[in-house]
């Protein structure tokens, strides 16, 4: 004789519903890799109750699937000339936080008068850059917001190249889609080429008044007020320019790519 509360005991699978409960600790983890900030939540991924979600690689795809889409959303939100906010002094974090995949101790040491900057891609100057050589181009300075995906932020000056004078300076193809960096503690990401040109992305050589310490991304930062912090690489060694895509560290694990504030 059957209990009275088998139908309400009877797992989802047999009955043939899927239950979001049933599967909330697997869309936790999925929403965790995938950290899509503000296109997704717990109660977004309820959407996904039409696909079979004992299929992680059926959730992967509707998720990559909205993430891209996302990433077209933003790209067309983007304005190439509104600012970030700025700030004043008195407003500066201090300390200012490390951040990084790895421990502060393990921050690449690096040798500038060794240093080089390499250039490729869809450029017409693939020249190497010394650090002498960036510091004769014109600087700006800036003292903006650094928010990071983790839930803190803090408030940094830094000065360097207009990434957008850099770009004009080896001869870039302006209307390529990506500008992509590499870095010397193993990490990379890129920018579309609109905020590649934004009037605050900058190639950061100085932290405050003083030359970028190891910590912060000595010899070259790229500083992006208008982006998440992971968008802003440390240690960069390399600056390519194309229409393929390069993703990035985080963003291949499943951040939003484009990422912007």
């Amino acid at each position: 004789m059957k209990d009275k509360d088998d139908k309400k005991t009877t797992p989802a699978k047999k009955t043939g519903k899927i239950l979001l409960a049933d599967h909330r600790p697997a869309l936790l983890n999925v929403q965790r890799r995938l950290m899509l900030r503000s296109a997704l939540s717990v109660g977004a991924l309820s959407m996904l109750s039409g696909c079979d979600l004992q299929d992680n690689d059926s959730v992967d795809k509707v998720l990559w699937a909205m993430s891209r889409w996302n990433d077209r959303v933003q790209a067309l939100l983007f304005r190439g000339q509104k600012l970030a906010p700025t700030y004043a002094a008195s407003q500066i974090t201090n300390p200012f936080p490390f951040n990084a995949f790895y421990d502060e101790f393990n921050a690449p040491d690096i040798d500038g008068s060794d240093w080089k900057l390499e250039v490729s891609g869809l450029v017409s100057d693939k020249r190497s850059w010394t650090l002498e050589r960036l510091r004769a181009l014109p600087q700006a300075a800036q003292i903006t917001r650094h928010i990071c995906i983790e839930g803190w932020s803090a408030i940094g000056q830094w000065s360097g190249v207009p990434l957008s004078l850099f770009l004009q300076a080896v001869g870039a193809d302006l209307t390529a889609k990506y500008v992509g960096f590499k870095c010397a503690d193993r990490y990379y990401s890129s920018l579309d080429m609109p905020t590649a040109l934004h009037p605050q992305t900058i190639l950061a050589l100085d932290f405050g008044k003083e030359a970028l310490p190891t910590q912060y991304g000595y010899p070259l930062k790229v500083r992006v007020p208008t982006k998440l912090g992971f968008k802003n690489p440390k240690h960069v060694v390399a600056i390519f320019v194309s229409n393929q895509n390069p993703g990035g560290y985080w963003e291949d694990q499943g951040y939003n790519w484009f990422s912007g504030i």
